[in-house]
Order: C-alpha cells, then structure tokens, then sequence
C-alpha cells in the first residue's frame, strides 16, 4: 500500500514523516515490516490523483488514502491527525477512527480501546508483536502521540500479517530518517491544564534527523523523545450492591427482626446469591425463612466514596539508523523505548447501610420491594488511605534488511529482540468506627446517591478513629521475545498472476510473574495517637455534583507509600530488609508459522478485478511452570501445543474510477492471557457472612479463541479528498472465554480476614460461542464550492451499527453446566459515532470533535449479591475542541480543550430486561476537563 505525501502545513511535528518533498517514503509490506522505498517506485494508483494539501485537511485526506489504496480494510491516522488533536497517546487518537470505541476515561486520558465491539487486537510497531510485562498485548497508552507518523487499524487480515488478535491489527508507525531530505529538527511544548485537580502538566517532545551521501551510500540518523507529566484527581461516589432485609413486620417463626439482614445461610437455604437476574422485586415478594413464607426488602449494604489522587510519568523514545547502499536495498537498526511511572494515592470513605442498630423508616420506589431511602442507626464504616505504584520499562530492538532480487523479486529480513518489565507495589492502611445514625437516598438523581451522618465533623476527627488493618502486596512481571521474520515475493507484468509471496516466521516469547503479600489486624488504638503525619484531610469532593460528604480523614497514603517500613514496624509486619518476591509462574512460548499467498487480477467488464489467496499455517509449543504458594510453592509443569491452518481471501473490484468494492474472508485467533493459564488461586475471606469467600484462578487448559471473519465493503471516493464508505462484518467466533464458578475447599490458606476453608472460585473456561455483525458508515467531505471565509471547511465522521449475542452457561456449585443464557459481548455498544468539523485556511486550522456511544455491558457483578449480574455502562460522550495558529512559517501555537462537556462515567446494574439505571444505579465517576497551550516548531 502506498502511503501518499502532503505538503507540511502549520509547522506540526508529526506532520515530518509526510512531507511531499521527501527522498524516500515508506510503504507497508503485508508482512508487517515497513519497506522503504525510491519515491519513483511508488505503486501508480498513488499518483492518479496527487493532492497537496496542509494542515489538518493534510492529515485527514491522508488517512483517506491509506484506505483508497489498500488491498485489506484499514482506517488510519496519518501524522497531523494524531499531532493535531488534543492526544496525548495513541488510544486517545485512535478514537476518532470508523469503529473504534473507547472506554476507561478515568486520570484524564483514554485507556482502553476496541475494534468493532472486540478488545483483543493485535499491536504492533513498525510491523513488530509488542507487549507489556507478562502480558500477551502492549498498553498502547504508553506510546505518546508525539512519536507516530501514522496508526493504522486493520479491519481485516491478510495470510501475511501476524494471526493472532480477534478484533483487528493495529500498528504503530514511527518515523525514519530517509522520511526527510536532509537535517530536520522539530518539537513541541504544551502545558496541559487538568482542571478537577487543578494542575497544570508538561507534554514535550523533540526529534532531530540528518542524512549523509557518502562513499559507502545514504546514511541517515534520527532520533526522536518524549516526555509528559500528568497530576489528575478521580471523585466517584457508588451505592453498594443489593441484597435482602425483612420488612418492618416480618412473619412470626420466621427469626427475623425487623428490618434485620438476610444471610443466605450454608447451602443457600435463605437465598441463592449471584442469580443472573437478581431476586425478584415485585412488592410482597418472599423467601422461605425457618421454613416460612417472608416477604423482604431489597436494599444497598454500603455507600462509599473514592477520591483518587494520582501522578504519571511517561518517558519514551526512539533512534534510527538506516544505510542505503544502493538503489535495491535498505538496511535499518532502530530501538524503541516507552516507559511508564505511576502513583495513586486513593482516599477512600466506605460506610455499610445495614446494621441491625436500631433502623429507622425506609422509602420503596414505587411499584418495587426496593428500598430508596432508609435511616440506619449504629453503622459500622471505615476510611482508608491506599497507595499504589507503578513502573514499565520497554525496550524493542529491531534490524532489518530490504533487498529487490533481480528486477521483479524482493526479499525482507527482520530480526528483533523486546524486553519489558512491570512493578507495581500497593499499600493500604485503614481506620474504622462505629458512627451514630447515617440517612441514605440511594438514587438522589441522576444515578447519584446522597448520604450524610448525623454529624459529618466526626469524619474529620481522628479521635473518633480507630486504627484499623493493614495490607501490603507487590507483584512483577517480566516478558522477552526474540522474533525472526523472512518474507520473499516476485510481481509479474503478465496474465492474470500479479504477485506470489512466502515467509517464516519464529517467535520465542517468554514470561514470569512474582508476587508478595502480607496483612496485619487493627491495633486496638485511637487514630488520633499516631503522628500527626498519618493524617490527610481531602476537601472539595464533588462540591456541586453530590450530596455527600466532601471531606474526611483518612491514613496518609502519601506518606505511608514513602515510609511502608515505618508502617510496618508498627503492625509488627517484615520490613523491606526480609521482604522478597516469590515466584508464580514461567511460561515459554514459540511460536512457529509459514504462509503463502497470491495476488491476481483479471479483466471483468472492462474494469480490473483483483483478487489475494492465502494460506497461513501456526505452531505454538507452550511450556509451563507453576509455583503453587499455599503448597509451599510445590512445582506444576504443563505443556501444550497447537497447530492451525488459517486461510484469508480478499476480492476488491473497481465498479468505476470512483468506486470500489471489497470483499474479505479471513480467520483468526486469539491466544489466552499468560495470567488466564495461572492455576494460583488468588483468594479473599468470608468478609460479609455468606458462609465462604471467594477468589479466582486461571486455566492451564484454555486453549485459543478462534474466529471466521466476513467484510463487505463499498467505497466512493467522489471527489479527489472526499469518500463515502459502508462496510457489513461478520464474526463468528468460537471457544470464547467465561467464568466458570464452582465451590472449592482449600485448607491452609492463610485468610487472615474472614477465615474459612471455603471459596466460591472462579476460573475461565472456553465455554462459550458468538456472534458479532454490523455495519460502518464513514464519510469525509471536503466541499470545494464554498465562498469566502468558509472555504477550507470540511467534515468526517463515521458512524457504527453492532449486534452481538454469546451463550453464557450457569454452573452449580459443582461446576456442572445446569443452563444457557444469552448475553452480548462485553464492552459493545449497539451504536456509536463520531463527528469532527474541520477548518484550515491561511494561518488558521481547527477542528471540532464529537464522540459518543450507545450503553454497553462493562463486566459482570461478583455473585454474592441479589441484584442483576451484569453491570452496564451508562451513554458515554466527549466534545473536543483544537486550534492551530501558525504564526510564523516554522512556528505554530496550539490551544487544545477535551471533555468541554464534562461528562461522567456511570454504572447500573442490569440482566436483559431486568434491571436498569433508575432503581439499580451504580457508581459515578466524574471525568476531568482539560486545557493545553502549546508551542510547535520546525526548522529543516
């Protein structure tokens, strides 16, 4: 695919890699590796309607062009696109593609993304598998915005490119040196203004490249480096799960009194938690308590409040080198580098609303057995000061060599080796009370509850405190690969048979994890003993958002993530001088694969039809081992090994000049998580009563996720930067992954807080098959009719249709499947769009953006609790604003603003019809707006 240049318009760094006077330009091989090639060799589709444009119009229309020429379906951000929007890392980008949708908007940025409803796609850089830790994918927000010349995200794949990840491939771009014609040096520098923590952040970043004619060739350097600092503050205010209470008059032989807690007792004999649709709510509703016939109440236990203070660094980078002997080959060394610093200080307010005190009156929502309003003397709560820290070190290296053989052969050589390595520490300190009388209305408005105690003062009075327990846990995980690619092909000029191409490809991928932890019990003492230096008092909590409390003490979680050995000395706990990690798991992957693949073309009415065949063949030999902790890390081996023929077919058909069609088969896989293969049970005690407590493990017997994918595409590209497109996907995918819980003993477990022997564990199994379809519309319109002022005015936007339905079994306690029920994917919105308005004319460039999309089911609820199982996001939206003004010919100043809505992430609770976010409302989360000025400058 050929990747077109555009003049450089308002001086943005990365709008370097595209600039239309340029020696080379790269070129994506479908193997994954990019291709540098003469400008002269581009493919001629490029040139038949050569557009020079600048600014964020540049951008767009490059994006454009990436589709346009492609053989698979690929929609792309190219260089200003990524720049030029207020981005701060390449999730936040991507956003604004066909079919992408975002979640996790928390800490003022975007962290989570999926393609078309799937979360698993594949990430790559330069062509090249990345990942983070231990883990199978790379966290894609640790790639800053100012180091990427180009995203692409593949729709559909090819028998060439790597088969794992069901939701796509995505690849990240970054720039070489033979991009430019000679010394460039370029950057930029913005303050970023986080306004719910009032802060202000620096982002910057600064690239310097040069290229030499010398005796042996072309030589060119380049590097490139980033730095952002980001403070930012999270308030979210959440009403507790549900579960059920006697009425005020419960039924004589029934036990109860009135308004009293229902337990489910041993064996479930009150009430069975964790029912997919939740215990019924109709009024008069009864369970059978004592053998009698009770009617009961649905009410919150707890309401609670969490204001996250947190601090994130992220230094990245990268060099290049590349020699360019001769006019056939190219040869390139390059090392990449992201990394990650991160601490969270979380003040945490969390007040149960279900003693058995002395209860006072309750409210019903109309209609309903469930409890809206109540007052509730003598409730038991706790505030906890919880520090956490993070750190990734990832470093990618990378050689490759591009030879022409003969005037229609190539061949491309890749050898590249990764390291990445994550460290997280967590350290939390509590203190608890028993406060007087605490009024609730679950549901104020809005999804939002309120809630205040008979005298808030006491929250922010440590003598009303006692110091509570303490938990200490820290875990590492360390990932390598050493990846060896070889790619061949030869074109023709003859017949129907335009190209055949081959490769190997052999990958050793390996991972460990360790983990610590320990855990004390409350000292017995008055908060208000300890050194004034264990006090934080927070403020403004959701002032005018919530009726809630907006300040109280908690342990000073900044000063105990500084000094957990002086906290630890005061539980009696090891310090850091005995403290080591224990190891938990080794895994050694390889991964072997081969593929062939032709490209054709014959005449069809006149018009060119083109068709690509592939075969692509899979080998994974996984090696295991596993260092059980409760058994005094006794040694488990596994070994597994699977094979796979995945076969791709593409058909694309130029209907007219303008128009063309597409069609793709392809398949797929989607490998387990390493930490999903972890048989280690991670365990919590019986905490609320239930009889036992509960906990997760992996599956060493997961095997992959496999998926046939359908497209069909057609494009119009009625004007030189102006297109329409519909594209209808189907995925029919197998094997998927569920929970399965089952009721497990096991001794020994060291639970110091609601000891038992007992624990409801939950495990992944492939269990489950599905189906996901839709349809994406796309436009980009750039009309060239418009008077005065507004010419240089533009739009593009897409909007995304989905249906998805999996089968989800419910086990008995045995782990026997004892039905079926339907659900759809996790994390799809059934509709979604965005829409951006753009403006570039004379010294001016501005865009408008709007995102939003439809509810969508999160995850499901732990089932230990009377309400629906899924959990459900609420429509979520965001309206972003950037304007360049190029003020000078090598000078741009940038104003940026996101979220000038300030919108909220919420939750509600909900299993088909049942449910919904009126009466089973959740958690609130308010996000941040922010503001950037900036500075852009280049000099070439």
């Amino acid at each position: 695919m050929a990747i077109r240049a555009f003049a450089l318009g308002s001086a943005s760094l990365l709008a370097l890699g595209l600039a239309s006077a340029a020696h080379a330009q790269t070129t994506t091989d479908n193997s994954g590796v990019d291709v540098v090639t003469d400008e002269g060799d581009q493919d001629a589709t490029a040139d038949n309607d050569a557009i020079v444009v600048t600014g964020v119009r540049a951008s767009i229309v490059g994006a454009l062009d990436v589709r346009r020429n492609s053989t698979q379906i690929v929609d792309s951000i190219v260089a200003e696109n990524v720049g030029k929007l207020p981005d701060n890392n390449v999730v936040e980008a991507l956003q604004r593609v066909t079919g992408v949708q975002v979640t996790d908007r928390a800490g003022g940025e975007a962290a989570a993304i999926t393609i078309r409803g799937l979360p698993d796609s594949l990430t790559t850089l330069n062509g090249r598998n990345i990942f983070t830790g231990a883990g199978q994918g790379f966290a894609l927000q640790d790639i800053s915005a100012n180091l990427v010349k180009q995203v692409d995200v593949y729709k559909t794949r090819s028998a060439d490119q790597i088969e794992t990840g069901l939701a796509g491939q995505i690849d990240v771009k970054t720039r070489r040196p033979l991009d430019f014609d000679g010394f460039t040096i370029s950057g930029l520098a913005r303050a970023i203004y986080n306004e719910q923590a009032d802060t202000f952040n620096p982002n910057a970043a600064l690239l310097v490249s040069d290229r030499w004619d010398t005796g042996v060739g072309e030589i060119g350097f380049l590097v490139n480096a980033s730095y952002a600092k980001t403070d930012y503050r999270n308030m979210s205010t959440t009403a507790g799960a549900l579960i059920p209470f006697a009425t005020e008059t419960p039924p004589a032989g029934s036990g109860l009194a009135p308004l009293e807690r229902i337990f489910p007792g041993p064996n479930n004999q009150n009430w069975r938690p964790g029912l997919d649709a939740g215990l019924p709510t109709a009024p008069g509703s009864t369970l059978s308590i004592n053998g009698v016939d009770t009617p009961y109440y649905l009410s919150r236990d707890a309401v609670f409040s969490s204001d996250l203070y947190g601090e994130r660094e992220r230094p990245s980078g990268n060099a290049v080198l590349q020699w360019k002997p001769n006019s056939s080959s190219v040869y390139t060394a390059e090392v990449f580098y992201a990394g990650f610093r991160g601490n969270t200080f979380n003040s945490l307010q969390f007040s149960f609303a279900d003693w058995w005190g002395n209860p006072g009156p309750v409210g019903l929502y109309d209609g309903t057995n469930i409890i809206k309003t109540r007052v509730v003397d003598d409730v038991f709560g706790f505030n906890s000061g919880d520090y956490g820290s993070a750190k990734t070190d990832s470093l990618v290296y990378g050689l490759n060599g591009q030879w022409e053989v003969g005037d229609r052969g190539f061949l491309v050589a890749d050898v590249a080796y990764q390291d990445s390595t994550t460290e997280t520490t967590f350290i939390a300190q509590r203190i608890s009370r028993v406060a007087s009388q605490i009024t609730v209305d679950f549901n104020q408005a809005d999804g939002i509850p309120s809630f205040s105690f008979s005298d808030n003062t006491l929250l922010n009075d440590p003598s009303a405190w006692n110091v509570g327990e303490l938990y200490d846990n820290a875990n590492r995980g360390e990932g390598s690969a050493l990846t060896l690619s070889l790619d061949g092909g030869y074109d023709w000029d003859f017949g129907f048979l335009r190209r055949i191409k081959a490769g190997l490809r052999y990958d050793d991928r390996k991972a460990s994890t360790f983990v610590r932890d320990q855990s004390a019990g409350a000292l017995g003492v008055g908060f208000d003993t300890l050194d004034a230096n264990y006090q934080f008092y927070n403020s403004d909590f959701l002032d005018g958002v919530a009726d809630v409390p907006h300040s109280w003490v908690v342990p000073n979680g900044n000063f105990i993530g500084e000094n957990p050995d002086v906290v630890r000395t005061l539980y009696g706990l090891p310090t850091s001088e005995s403290l080591s990690l224990e190891r938990v798991f080794d895994i050694d992957e390889i991964t072997m694969s081969a593929y062939f693949l032709v490209d054709t073309e014959i005449d069809l009415f006149g018009r060119p039809l083109q068709a690509q065949a592939g075969l692509r063949y899979v080998s994974a030999t996984t090696k295991s081992n596993y260092f059980d902790r409760l058994n005094d890390s006794a040694l488990t081996r596994a070994s597994t090994v699977t094979e796979e023929f995945l076969p791709s077919f593409t058909l694309r058909y130029e209907l007219t000049d303008d128009i063309k069609l597409r069609f793709n088969y392809g398949e797929t896989l989607r490998r387990p998580a390493f930490a999903d293969l972890n048989p280690n049970p991670t365990l919590t005690g019986d905490l609320t009563n239930l009889g036992y407590g509960s906990g997760s493990a992996g599956n060493p017997d997961l095997r992959p996720t496999l998926s046939k994918n359908y497209d069909v595409a057609v494009e119009w590209y009625f004007a030189p930067d102006s297109a329409i497109y519909v594209t209808g996907f189907r995925r029919e995918v197998d094997g998927l992954v569920v929970p399965q819980t089952t009721l497990t003993f096991i001794p020994d477990n060291n639970i110091v807080a609601g000891a038992t022997d007992s624990f409801l564990l939950t495990r992944p199994v492939n269990a489950s098959n599905g189906v996901l379809k839709g349809v994406e519309v796309g436009l980009t319109y750039f009309p060239n009719y418009l008077p005065g002022p507004l010419d240089g005015l533009g739009f593009t936007g897409s909007l995304t249709a989905l249906d998805s339905t999996q089968n989800i079994p419910e086990f008995d306690a045995d782990g026997n499947v004892v039905r079926q029920d339907e659900s759809p994917f996790f994390n799809v919105s059934d509709l979604s769009y965005n829409a951006t308005l753009a403006y570039d004319r004379g010294p001016f460039s501005a865009r408008l953006s709007y995102i939003w999309r439809q509810e969508f089911l999160r995850n499901n609820e732990t089932r230990q609790f009377a309400n629906p199982i899924g959990v459900w996001r609420q429509p979520e939206d965001s309206l972003d604003f950037q304007l360049t003004l190029s003020a000078f010919d090598n000078v741009g100043i940038t104003f940026d603003a996101v979220n000038l809505l300030e919108s909220k992430e919420q939750t509600y609770y909900r299993f088909g019809e049942f449910g919904g976010p009126e009466q089973f409302n959740l958690g609130t989360l308010q996000l941040a707006r922010t503001f950037a000025l900036g500075l852009r400058f280049t000099f070439d």
